[in-house]
């Protein structure tokens, strides 16, 4: 093909040269066509010696390079050789990963599941399907003696037949609830009672409660009169506001006998926890 192209290529120029050899009168005609003739000549011997001495030349040139196969061959068997390995590492790799998933993985899902059950059952009150449960007549006693041929088969069922045995539940015993106690101040006297005092409750509110008592009565009211206000006598407690100390009250004690001469201010606070 290249021989083919050449060989235009210079009858192309050798018909260029005749041309301008005519045209401008360098050459006649005749010695152009003959110039042209034994240049087509010369080309011709020069593509035959190349077409019949090519294949021999380079046969000869490559006699000393090693033949393609045997570089073909090494290569071949290198790349048998690679993909040998990679299949045995895959296998290998196969092989972990079965193992893993089965001594981790799936157990791990197992348990997963039956905490998910477990959870399911104890939600819906149906806990009785986590038990394996047995088969019918498990359990039962069999009987190694002799029967006796009078009893009827209902009734020598019921000899080896395990019966739950019934309990007896103690009675709960009656929680009775103890009645509230109703609290009932005395009426409140008036102001031009003899024997009156005013007394006054300052709450930590902010807020100021007053009602009247007599010097006569118990010092107990005041106690139910610090309940009424809001205050359970539990958690807090009476003070007088100078000197600031407790109120002692008793069932026995008046009002006088706890120092309740004249009209009062008592301060409502809480209870010290250590004291209690």
């Amino acid at each position: 093909m290249a021989a083919f192209k050449s060989a235009v290529l210079c009858t192309v120029l050798a018909l260029i040269f005749c041309f301008t050899s005519w045209k401008f009168s360098i050459l006649g005609i005749k010695g152009a066509l003959l110039l042209a003739g034994r240049g087509l000549f010369f080309l011709g011997l020069l593509t035959w010696l190349g077409t019949s001495l090519y294949p021999r030349l380079k046969s000869f040139l490559r006699t000393n390079i090693p033949a393609p196969t045997e570089c073909q061959r090494d290569n071949e068997e290198e790349k048998l050789k690679q993909e040998l390995a990679w299949r045995e590492q895959q296998e290998r790799h196969n092989a972990k990963s079965s193992s893993y998933q089965e001594l981790v993985l799936r157990p791990r899902q197992e348990a997963l599941l039956r905490q998910k059950e477990e959870r399911f059952y104890r939600m819906t009150g149906e806990t009785w399907k986590l038990s394996p449960g047995y088969s019918v007549g498990e359990g039962e006693t069999e009987l190694h003696i002799q029967e006796d041929t009078n009893e009827t088969p209902n009734q020598r069922a019921i000899k080896r037949r395990k019966l739950p045995v019934r309990t007896s539940r103690a009675p709960e015993p009656v929680h009775i609830c103890p009645e509230k106690r109703v609290i009932v101040l005395p009426d409140e006297p008036s102001d031009d009672t003899e024997g009156v005092v005013k007394v006054a409750l300052r709450c930590p509110s902010g807020r100021t409660v007053y009602r009247r008592f007599l010097k006569s009565h118990s010092s107990f009211v005041l106690l139910d009169f610090l309940l009424k206000t809001g205050y359970h006598p539990t958690i807090y407690t009476l003070c007088t506001s100078y000197p600031r100390r407790p109120l002692l009250t008793g069932a026995e004690l008046s009002l006088e006998d706890v120092g309740i001469v004249r009209d009062t201010v008592l301060n409502i606070e809480e209870k010290d926890p250590s004291t209690t």
